[in-house]
């Protein structure tokens, strides 16, 4: 049905408020990238009006930070722009912090905990070989 792939990454050793903290960011970064993903509003049979949603399914995924960072590397060896959660965001409390600590790190050298990325099928699976269904 789609032709592309929606899928987050996420380190398997975090808290699962962190996790679903991560997801959030991550999800609000591939919608900012592909505002078509966004459908159409709901509307309830009462008439009241709800927000809309992805017309495309996540699908969530789970690494260590060994696999993390091979995938990391595969999306800037193919050029897939990614949603990228490090570590030290954990500690900061907005998004101008957010950004100053993540400008701290390099690729070789950052602590990856989540990314997201939507491409093509073949593509995303490549990218994401050797993380799992998150359970």
């Amino acid at each position: 049905m789609f032709d592309t792939k929606f899928a987050i990454v996420l380190r398997q050793d975090l808290p699962v408020w962190q996790k679903l903290n991560v997801t959030a960011f991550l999800t609000s970064g591939i919608v900012a990238q592909f505002p078509d993903i966004i459908g159409e509003p709901y509307r309830d049979r009462a008439g009241n009006l709800y927000n809309p949603l992805s017309i495309q399914p996540v699908i969530v995924l789970s690494a260590d930070q060994a696999t993390l960072g091979t995938i990391h590397r595969r999306t800037l060896e193919r050029g897939v722009t990614t949603s990228l959660y490090v570590e030290e965001m954990f500690a900061t409390g907005h998004d101008a912090a957010n950004r100053a600590v993540f400008a701290e790190f390099a690729p070789e050298d950052d602590r990856v905990v989540g990314m997201a990325l939507r491409a093509e099928k073949k593509v995303v699976d490549k990218i994401t070989k050797g993380a799992r269904m998150h359970d």
